[in-house]
């Protein structure tokens, strides 16, 4: 395995709310560990909540004894919630903060990804497959056939997420195993990615860049070139290195 990651303000930021945490070597029970959480928040509040969130999933997947990636994960996030609801009760500038979070964990050819929010993992291979499906307004709508994905990128309600870390007591975690295959590569980002490029644009890039990190380079300056409306985070995953 071989991970590489950008991550970038935007145009329109003050400040980089996203978080990245990337380990090609094992944690704890799992053989590898790929965050990425995106926080929301006035002032610092959601640059604050996406990087406890993160540092709270790493700690307990450090420490916990499950064997099973789905068990590890789901209980990590599900303790990072109840972390970041409890901090934000203590003080009032974090007071409704919140994080959307993309955790991946990869064995053998098995792909397990969790995800809360709409920050999203795709596979880039013979073809370009979202994995995770956005917790968002405009996302449940698509789904229910009552606009098109077309009208969802440029809909004023886009960014009403459904689910966040820090949002709700219990938390639902969505889940997907995937059988990765030569060749595949796993990308992770922000909406700040998504809100700014097509799936197509995206894929096109990947495919036309033979460095890793010009492809990083590469996305982050399209997105900032159609607006760079919110902070930019990528990270792209060889999985057969």
């Amino acid at each position: 395995m071989k991970t590489f990651s950008r991550t970038d303000t935007g145009r329109r930021r003050e400040m980089n709310q996203d978080y990245v945490y990337t380990s090609e070597t094992p944690v704890g029970n799992l053989p590898n560990l790929l965050i990425l959480a995106d926080g929301m928040g006035g002032h610092n509040a959601g640059d604050y909540a996406s990087r406890y969130t993160v540092e709270m999933i790493v700690d307990f997947v450090r420490n916990s004894s499950e064997t099973s990636p789905v068990a590890i994960i789901r209980e990590a996030i599900r303790r990072a919630n109840r972390a970041v609801m409890e901090k934000a009760q203590t003080d009032i500038d974090l007071e409704g903060m919140g994080t959307t979070v993309v955790v991946a964990t990869v064995k053998e050819k098995e792909l397990c990804v969790a995800n809360v929010g709409d920050s999203r993992l795709y596979i880039a291979g013979r073809d370009f497959r979202q994995i995770t499906k956005d917790h968002s307004y405009v996302q449940e709508m698509v789904r229910r056939g009552e606009i098109s994905p077309e009208v969802a990128r440029i809909h004023p309600d886009r960014n009403i997420i459904t689910r966040a870390v820090g949002g709700w007591n219990d938390i639902e975690v969505d889940f997907f195993e995937v059988e990765l295959e030569e060749g595949d590569q796993i990308l992770m980002c922000s909406d700040g990615l998504t809100d700014m490029l097509e799936d197509e644009e995206i894929f096109e890039i990947i495919n036309e860049k033979q460095e890793k990190e010009e492809v990083l380079d590469a996305l982050i300056e399209a997105a900032n070139e159609y607006g760079g409306n919110d902070n930019i985070t990528v990270i792209l995953t060889e999985a057969f290195s």
